[in-house]
């Protein structure tokens, strides 16, 4: 049975890994080379992405893939997560550090853009939510605010495709990544002329959109010199970290919904086409590109960033593991406070803690006290918002679901995944958490031709990987809170 090796960078908002891959057959085992970590850097008031430390830190992982693994890899491929893009001059120079998606003035972007194109336009023809952080509403900022830089800008390169660039020098936009961007039509399959037009810059600055699984080019020479690595291919993969590890979900059937599960939640279902509807409008749902022309149907949640960023802001008194918070969250009174985790306090406050209290404090709640209220309150909402969307998927999704598959870093979180089946009365199917990778190596592989498809990459993940199932154990309790809750997030005046 032949042995093939792949190589895959999975760079996150909090951190990047290098992952070696092995394919023996339908067995997929992985090992991490090197993890590293990434955060937004704040420059004269504005968060940008320190591309020169992460293009660093891919040829160290370069370099450690060539000295340590006797096997040459078959192929290379990056992902990232979406929306952010960075620039190219006509000499195919970097013009500046990518802004990052939480920097500040992108929620008036997108009021102020939705005044030339109306909403429902702009959904008709992209079918992506309205969330600020998208591409195209930072872009309009840039030419709102006349940046030099788009003046100057001959390229666009969304992040998996600016490090591909950067390896090989080939320009391409990945289909999953590029939909990212509300600039995207999923129907045509093309860039949206109506967008660029409101926009003001023509859609040349775009590449050819290609699928995921596609051979760009081989490592450039300056760089095997520098790493040692041989001429290894770089496949445009599943860009976008999301579709990689949706394509990773071990699923069967057409009767379920995901939670890519980390910084963000992103909770949808897997549909042949895309859904584009004024319920799938009211609902806020977003259809982003998949593997074999799959739509991902699915809503941005906040997500464990909410933990993440109480865990610093304590950190000064304890630095406490996320095993032990969730512990913790045990331990406090069930349903004393509720939030919405999409709140706009919520996005990048100073003081997390103090945010949450403020808007319980807003909503005629007792505020949390202690560590364990708070990541109590933060999970029991989130496994909340989970059945809000569940409710709201059903509406227009044409399949029945009954059960939810939570991939990626969360799906290790055992308390938020309980809390996830009593909230939504649904099995959870939990695991792998390293969907994201898994599914870069394996798209990478079907690129060369190794997998067939995408139920033989789903073959070989539930082949090669334990999940956990949890049981829902469901209560009037649950009920009580979802009540609370739908009042909370505004969904009880949308009866």
């Amino acid at each position: 049975m032949e042995t093939r090796s792949l190589l895959a960078f999975d760079l996150g908002a909090e951190s990047g890994r290098t992952v070696l891959g092995t394919l023996e057959g339908q067995h997929l085992s992985i090992r991490e080379l090197n993890r590293f970590p990434n955060g937004m850097v704040d420059l004269l008031g504005h968060l940008h992405w320190n591309v020169v430390q992460l293009f660093e830190e891919i040829k160290r992982g370069l370099s450690l893939c060539a000295s340590e693994v006797t096997t040459e890899p078959a192929s290379i491929g990056v992902d990232t997560w979406g929306v952010d893009f960075g620039l190219l001059a006509s000499d195919g120079s970097l013009l500046g550090l990518p802004y990052g998606y939480r920097d500040p003035g992108n929620l008036e972007a997108m009021e102020e853009f939705l005044r030339r194109v109306p909403r429902e336009r702009v959904y008709e023809l992209t079918g992506i939510q309205f969330i600020q952080v998208n591409s195209l509403f930072q872009l309009f900022r840039m030419v709102r605010d006349e940046s030099p830089l788009v003046e100057a800008a001959s390229d666009l390169l969304f992040m998996p495709d600016l490090f591909n660039y950067l390896l090989t020098g080939v320009k391409r936009n990945e289909s999953t990544i590029a939909s990212t961007s509300q600039l995207y039509n999923p129907i045509e399959r093309e860039w949206e002329e109506e967008l660029f037009a409101a926009l003001g810059i023509s859609r040349d600055i775009m590449q050819e959109v290609v699928p995921p699984g596609t051979v760009l080019g081989a490592v450039g020479a300056a760089i095997r010199r520098e790493t040692g690595l041989g001429e290894a291919p770089v496949i445009a993969t599943t860009g976008h970290d999301t579709a990689a590890a949706v394509a990773a979900a071990p699923a069967e059937g057409k009767e379920w919904a995901y939670i890519s599960s980390g910084t963000w939640s992103l909770m949808g279902v897997e549909s042949e086409t895309p859904i584009i509807t004024p319920q799938s409008l009211e609902g806020n749902f977003t259809n982003e590109g998949g593997v074999e022309n799959t739509s991902r149907v699915l809503r941005n949640i906040a997500g464990l960033w909410l933990v993440r960023q109480c865990r610093e802001a304590w950190a000064s008194d304890r630095l406490y593991s996320y095993q032990e918070l969730g512990e913790m969250a045990l331990s406090a009174p069930p349903f004393e406070a509720l939030i919405d985790p999409d709140h706009a306090d919520f996005m990048n406050p100073t003081d997390m803690p103090e945010a949450i209290r403020g808007v319980c404090r807003q909503a005629g709640q007792r505020a949390p006290e202690t560590p364990a209220e708070f990541v109590r309150c933060i999970l029991e909402s989130l496994a909340l918002k989970y059945r809000l969307v569940i409710d709201q998927l059903r509406a227009i999704y044409p399949h029945s679901i009954e059960r939810i598959h939570v991939i990626g870093g969360g799906s290790q979180n055992e308390v938020l995944c309980q809390f996830t089946a009593d909230a939504a009365d649904l099995p959870v199917i939990a695991g792998p958490a390293e969907a994201t990778a898994i599914g870069n190596l394996l798209v990478q592989a079907m690129g060369l031709g190794y997998v067939k498809s995408l139920a033989e990459i789903r073959d070989i993940v539930r082949s090669s990987f334990p999940v956990v199932r949890y049981e829902p154990q469901h209560s009037s309790a649950w009920e009580s809170a979802y009540e609370r809750f739908r009042e909370l997030a505004g969904a009880g005046r949308k009866e």
